[in-house]
């Protein structure tokens, strides 16, 4: 590390001001602040508030929390694709292929932000800041395996210059940078982030007879079309490997097709652990999320009409990416409520538009992207009454 700070210190010069490289200066301080702490301090005088929590660590932490679900999903990705063709193989034959396919996405993701990213700090003559580095972990995370390199990249760049860089940067976004990646893919190039096939790595092997990679959620869709129970459908899906695939228990701990950190709740349910004990996350956005999500699935059991609405309200928390959606980017710090009641309100609006839109309205079967989004524009709203309130009950104490 030594010789790392020497070479660092060495260079610097180039960059300051006068040197060859003065225009680069913020690509070089992104580099000495991404490995080393800063070695200056605030200059502004009076009393200030310490911590030792920074943007950094702060964004560091959410990626660790994410890592078992990065972990799990490279492992059900190899999974998946020995399943779909038939053979046996061991776990560290199935993490290895899962890491073939899933290394290049995240690899990609980071790149084509990264590239954004300084290419604003050099425009703007700011430092680069470390909000991508959870933006940059979340979008390969909530894409298929096999979605094509170019995709990833093109939706990056789009989410990163549309939905934060338009609106000043990190701190300033009004729309979660990942979850408008997720939506640039989903209306652009549909064939290529849903469907039967897309989340099943087969390469050049042929699946066995009757084997379909369809999602949890698309299983559910085309039951309630065709008029069955929803819950049978699941349980009997590709039934030529064996029944139960999609049981209660597989959705759950995740071996099921899907996004590649978005199938195992189980490893979403850590994630959440780690950021409500850190403080990072808001576990009060988190727990009213599900019970939004839940209390609407159980009004939907009440008003039923069709075979999605009797769907029994504790699968909707399984379903899908509503683990991951609500634990990773409804607590979105920026684009989430920041009243503490406005968080209660948020979070349970979630849950709940998230059941009305895949219920009401199956073309959208993955509700929680287009919920998040749409909460996400209220959310400032959200706040305004809240605060507003507070100040009305204020003053009616004042003047009693």
């Amino acid at each position: 590390m030594k010789f790392l700070r020497d070479l660092l210190d060495k260079q610097k010069p180039l960059f300051q001001k006068g040197g060859k490289f003065e225009s680069l200066y913020y690509l070089y301080e992104a580099g000495e602040t991404f490995m080393f702490s800063p070695n200056h301090t605030t200059s502004i005088k009076g009393a200030q508030v310490k911590d030792a929590i920074d943007l950094k660590r702060l964004m560091i932490t959410v990626v660790i929390a994410m890592i078992p679900c990065l972990l799990f999903g490279i492992y059900n990705t190899g999974h998946q694709h020995f399943l779909a063709v038939g053979e046996a193989a061991t776990f560290g034959d199935k993490f290895l292929l899962g890491l073939q396919l899933v290394l290049p996405i995240v690899i990609v993701a980071y790149a084509a932000g990264g590239i954004v990213e300084a290419v604003f700090a050099v425009i703007r003559k700011h430092p680069i800041n470390e909000g991508f580095l959870v933006t940059g972990m979340l979008i390969p995370l909530i894409v298929p395996p096999t979605i094509p390199l170019w995709q990833v990249a093109l939706a990056t760049i789009f989410a990163v210059v549309i939905a934060k860089e338009v609106f000043g940067g990190t701190g300033m976004n009004v729309l979660n940078v990942a979850m408008t990646a997720r939506a640039f893919l989903y209306f652009a190039y549909p064939a290529q982030i849903s469907g039967d096939q897309v989340w099943t790595y087969l390469g050049d092997k042929t699946p066995v007879d009757g084997f379909s990679g369809a999602t949890a959620l698309g299983v559910a869709y085309q039951s309630s079309v065709d008029g069955e129970v929803i819950t049978t459908a699941l349980a009997s899906h590709n039934a030529s490997i064996g029944d139960n695939l999609y049981s209660f228990a597989n959705m759950f701990f995740g071996f099921i097709p899907g996004s590649i950190g978005e199938t195992s709740t189980l490893m979403v349910l850590i994630g959440a652990a780690i950021l409500i004990l850190t403080g990072v996350g808001s576990w009060k956005i988190m727990a009213s999320a599900f019970a939004g999500t839940y209390v609407m699935g159980l009004v939907m059991n009440l008003l039923s009409t069709n075979d999605y609405m009797a769907l029994p309200a504790h699968y909707h928390l399984i379903l899908g990416g509503v683990a991951f959606g609500i634990v990773f980017m409804a607590t979105d710090p920026v684009t989430a409520s920041q009243t503490e009641t406005g968080k209660w309100i948020y979070g349970f609006l979630i849950g709940v538009l998230t059941v009305i839109i895949r219920v009401t309205n199956p073309a959208y079967p993955e509700g929680i992207m287009l919920a998040v989004l749409f909460m996400n524009v209220f959310a400032p709203l959200i706040d305004f009454y809240v605060v507003k309130a507070n100040k009305k009950r204020r003053l009616q104490r004042a003047t009693v």
